[in-house]
């Protein structure tokens, strides 16, 4: 795969960020594509270009503007407060189609500048219930994209069967855990590195660090 280009579906958060040093260390060519959907605070998409800066990775952002129009949701409507999901019912920060058309996209960006590998930091084993984050609607959407284009796209998921212990442990493997930790931005609130501390994206970011941390503190005693 070292020869090869590819894209990473890129917001600027502690995954996507994991995946892209993951893709950089994989690839000669890699692009990073964001997605501006009006989403919650636009501190994510100035983020996600400061990363891409940093790391002189080429970026290219694209306007998806209209997912806003379609679905209220928590993230694209400031005035829809963050809520877990009880029971059977998914989380106010849900956004319907996104990560088909997000996927669906990059394909197409993918096509355009003759990359065959498509990445993303979508994880079926600590996500909030979001049916577009599983591994059966990656496959199924790769065959999509395949037969849609007739091309042979590759999706990856380093971070599908990896809790966020585990995914702070891949940062640190590629030699990225201190850049992660500081520079990403995973808090719907819009605070980068830690952040706010209180959402449930903070709460299951700083709870993996934790862990993490741990763990390695064991390794070396």
């Amino acid at each position: 795969m070292k020869k090869e280009k590819a894209v990473v579906v890129f917001s600027g958060g502690q995954d996507s960020t994991t995946c892209l040093f993951w893709a950089l260390e994989k690839f000669d060519e890699v692009e990073a594509v964001t997605f501006h959907y009006n989403q919650r605070h636009e501190e994510e998409v100035e983020v996600a270009k400061a990363i891409t800066e940093k790391l002189d990775v080429k970026h290219r952002i694209l306007d998806m503007s209209l997912l806003s129009q379609l679905s209220p949701n928590a993230l694209t409507h400031k005035e829809i407060e963050v809520e877990d999901g009880e029971g059977d019912s998914l989380p106010s920060t849900f956004v319907p189609g996104r990560n088909l058309l997000f996927l669906s996209f990059a394909g197409i960006v993918a096509r355009q500048i003759g990359a065959r590998h498509i990445i993303t930091g979508v994880c079926e084993t600590d996500f909030s219930g979001y049916p577009d984050c599983r591994d059966v609607f990656i496959k199924s959407l790769n065959v999509t994209l395949n037969l849609s284009m007739d091309d042979s796209f590759v999706i990856h998921t380093p971070l599908m069967w990896l809790d966020k212990a585990e995914t702070w442990q891949l940062a640190d493997e590629l030699e990225a855990f201190d850049f992660v930790r500081h520079h990403t931005l995973t808090c719907y609130n819009g605070v980068i590195g830690s952040g706010c501390g209180e959402c449930p994206a903070c709460k299951l970011r700083n709870q993996g660090l934790e862990n993490y941390l741990q763990q390695r503190e064991g390794a070396d005693v």
